[in-house]
C-alpha cells in the first residue's frame, strides 16, 4: 500500500511582529537579528489564542481543501510543545470535538520542533498498517505564550502558526507519498532546550518559582552544533535508504529555526543552501508547524511539480530529529 499525503493547508495569524518593533521592547536591533538569524519578522496569536484555536483553523482548510467532512477523519495527532492545557487533556481531544470528527481518536505528540515529522510517520505506520483509515496531522504552536519577552537571546526567534495534512492510502486517491522516514532522539540533550519547572521531576512551588521559571530556555550554542549535525545526518540516511544522494534530492524543506544552521549544513553536505527551502525570514520558528507552513508556500508558489522528490528534516527539544522522504 501507498500512503500518503492527500491535502495540506495552514494557519497563521494576523498579527505581524517586526524586528524594528521588537527592538522598542528588547535591546536588539534588526541589524543584529538578520545577521544571526536571517529572521525579520514573525507571526503572534492575540492574547487568550491557544494551539487549538490555530489547528481548528488549519484543519478545517485542510478537510475543505480534501473535500471530506470532519466525520470522515479516523484518528486526529497534534504534535504541539505548547497545549492548551499542561499536560492533559491533550490539545488533540479538542480539536477532535471542536472540528466535528466525530469517530476520530486523538492525542498528542510531543517531539519538539521535530513534531510534524514524527506524527507524519505514525500516521503513515496507522494507515500502512491497516488501523486506520484516514488520519488528521497537525501541528500547532502558541510558542508567545511560553517565551521570555526580555531574553534578546531567546524571544527574537519565535513565531505562531499552524499546518495541516490528510494523510490516507493513496491506492484510489492521488497524493503524495511518504516513501520513508527516519526518526532519532538524543536524550543526553534533555537540558538544551526546555521549561524547567511544572513537570514530575520539577512541580511548581510558589514559594520557590516565579512566573518566569515557566518560560523556555536554551542553550543556543549547544542547540546549534547538534541542529547543524542532526539535518546532515538525516538526510544522508534517509537518501542512504532510498537508495539516493542528497545531490538527488529536488528540495529539502528543514525545520525553520535558524538560517546560519541551514546555511552550515548545507555547505557540509556540498548542496547549494537555494536547494533548501526557507521562510523563516517572515514566520520565525514556529516550531512543529513551521514544515507544514513552508510547504503550503512552495505549493501557492509553484515550486513543487508532480514526481519530484522532497526531504523534510526536522530537530528540537528532545533532543529529536529525523525526516521524512516525500515523493510529490
Amino acid at each position: 500500500m501507498k500512503t500518503g499525503i492527500t491535502a495540506l493547508a495552514c494557519y497563521v495569524p494576523d498579527r505581524v511582529v517586526t524586528n524594528d518593533e521588537l527592538s522598542r521592547t528588547v535591546d536588539t536591533s534588526d541589524e543584529w537579528i538578520v545577521s544571526h538569524t536571517g529572521i525579520r519578522e514573525r507571526r503572534l496569536a492575540a492574547p487568550g489564542v491557544s494551539a487549538s484555536d490555530l489547528g481548528v483553523e488549519a484543519g478545517r482548510r485542510v478537510l475543505e481543501q480534501r473535500g471530506i467532512g470532519a466525520d470522515e477523519i479516523d484518528l486526529v495527532i497534534v504534535a504541539t510543545s505548547t497545549p492548551d492545557y499542561a499536560p492533559f487533556p491533550a490539545s488533540a481531544c479538542v480539536v477532535q470535538e471542536r472540528l466535528g470528527c466525530s469517530r476520530a481518536g486523538a492525542f498528542d505528540l510531543q517531539a519538539g520542533c521535530t513534531g510534524f515529522v514524527y506524527a507524519l510517520e505514525a500516521a503513515r505506520s496507522f494507515v500502512t498498517a491497516g488501523s486506520f483509515g484516514r488520519v488528521l496531522v497537525i501541528g500547532s504552536e502558541v510558542l508567545s505564550s511560553i517565551t521570555n519577552w526580555s531574553d534578546r537571546n531567546s524571544c527574537v526567534l519565535f513565531g505562531d502558526g499552524a499546518g495541516a495534512a490528510i494523510v490516507e492510502s493513496l491506492d484510489a486517491v492521488p497524493g503524495h507519498e511518504i516513501r520513508a522516514s527516519w526518526l532519532r532522539s538524543d536524550g543526553a540533550g534533555e537540558t538544551a532546550l526546555m521549561r524547567r519547572i511544572g513537570g514530575s521531576r520539577v512541580p511548581f512551588d510558589p514559594a520557590v518559582h516565579t512566573a518566569e521559571d515557566f518560560f523556555l530556555t536554551m542553550d543556543g550554542k549547544r542547540v546549534y552544533l547538534f541542529a547543524v549535525d542532526a539535518i546532515v545526518r538525516s538526510i544522508r540516511s534517509l537518501c542512504e535508504t532510498a537508495g539516493l544522494t542528497p545531490a538527488d534530492v529536488d528540495w529539502i524543506v528543514p525545520h525553520q529555526a535558524n538560517l546560519r544552521i541551514i546555511e552550515a549544513a548545507a555547505k557540509r553536505l556540498g548542496l547549494p543552501v537555494e536547494r533548501f527551502y526557507t521562510n523563516l525570514d517572515r514566520y520565525a520558528n514556529t516550531s512543529a508547524a513551521s514544515i507544514p507552513i513552508a510547504i503550503e508556500e512552495m505549493v501557492g508558489k509553484g515550486l513543487l511539480s508532480p514526481g519530484q522528490t522532497m526531504l523534510t528534516v526536522g530537530f528540537g527539544a528532545g533532543l529529536t530529529y529525523g525526516g521524512n522522504l516525500i515523493r510529490w
